[in-house]
């Protein structure tokens, strides 16, 4: 039996690195009303760690119900069980514990609800994951990747200057804080640092926090997705599958449902299978020797198509496209692996999955397309 728990507030609680952290209230209401999510995946037996076990429950039937309507009889079906975190945690015996994601933060909160130390990540592990989810991490990733066909690059800057210097060589840039979530973090120039006081202030502040701030060319993108994959104890890294997700303003609002085959032909309008799996294989091959046995778990790799003005790209009619294959790595649980635990049973049905937030509530909406 493990434990599971979700903290989608996990990417902020990195960046502060602090154990009393007190996530923002979006945070608090997310774990708090799609605390079930883990039952998707859990294990018979297993148990989901939530805020609130009858809305947890039923939330899951709800999805469940759903799911099996749109997307194949069957497909879910209740097999774990649920507790609340804070009150029922003592006493019940696991074998591990598979949070989102891991930080400092988290394991605070699990210590105090009487959760055997054992079981949880040491320090030393948290902090080993924290270096590798900087963002330094995607761009060694990055430049292992490039190839024909492939665009991007990633700078780490330590100073104003160097960031003023890198806006004057390719005039726009993405300036990224190297531990920051869903669309936080990013700025966008397009003119000389110094011309912008907000950005001077908000680099001083960042750099002072963090240390670095990461600097990439700005790219026009035609769709992002991504590819899920799980770091084993053994040292591999395996490929679980692609997702085809939807942002606005760099916040995620959902993801397609659908066998591999449909959405490897939904991307092979823009990029060739050949060049995706090219990819695959090789982040199988190069995540190993960048997380060094320090990460175990699911993560994932948002990567993006890129238009082109020039024929470097690949064509579609008269568009050019190149492949962003490493926008930022996701050393933690995705909503692409949330997608890939919702795989239509048909070859041909095609669904969507996202959440919204309703009468004061996030819901996870299932609908067939």
């Amino acid at each position: 039996m493990k434990f599971h728990v979700f903290n989608p507030e996990h990417d902020i609680a990195l960046a502060s690195d602090l154990a009393n952290f007190t996530a923002p209230h979006a945070g608090r209401q997310l774990r708090h009303d799609l605390g079930f999510l883990p039952a998707l995946w859990a294990d018979e037996g297993d148990v989901v760690l939530v805020d609130d076990v009858e809305l947890a429950k039923r939330s899951f039937q709800r999805v469940a119900h759903t799911a099996n309507k749109y997307l194949g009889k069957g497909l879910l079906r209740s097999e774990c069980q649920f507790a609340a975190l804070e009150r029922h945690a003592r006493g019940l015996q696991a074998q591990g514990v598979e949070p989102w994601g891991w930080d400092r933060a988290l394991k605070a909160r699990l210590v105090r609800a009487g959760i055997d130390e054992v079981l949880l990540s040491s320090d030393e592990q948290i902090s080993a994951i924290r270096m590798l989810s900087h963002r330094h991490s995607s761009a060694l990733l990055l430049l292992a990747l490039r190839c024909e066909g492939i665009i991007g690059e990633s700078f780490e800057c330590t100073t104003v200057e160097e960031v003023d210097d890198l806006q004057r060589r390719y005039g726009r840039l993405v300036l990224k804080a190297p531990w920051s979530s869903s669309g936080r973090g990013l700025r966008f120039i397009h003119e000389p640092v110094a011309d912008n006081p907000y950005i001077v202030g908000w680099l001083h502040h960042l750099l002072k926090a963090q240390g670095s701030v990461m600097a990439e060319p700005y790219y026009e993108k035609a769709k992002d997705f991504g590819m899920e994959f799980e770091a084993t104890a053994e040292g591999e890294v395996r490929y679980l599958g692609l997702s085809l997700f939807h942002t606005e303003n760099g916040a995620y609002k959902g993801n397609i449902l659908a066998k591999e085959s449909l959405k490897n032909e939904m991307l092979s309008r823009y990029i060739s299978n050949d060049l995706l799996e090219s990819v695959q294989q090789k982040i199988c091959a190069l995540t190993p020797s960048i997380f060094k046995h320090q990460y175990v778990g699911p993560f994932g790799v948002d990567m993006m198509v890129c238009t082109s003005s020039n024929d470097d790209g690949q064509t579609t009619g008269e568009r050019h496209f190149l492949l962003h294959p490493c926008v930022e790595i996701n050393l933690r649980r995705t909503m692409g692996h949330v997608a890939l635990s919702l795989t239509p049973q048909d070859d041909e049905i095609k669904g969507v999955m996202r959440i919204d937030y309703d009468d004061n509530a996030y819901k996870l909406l299932i609908k067939r397309l």
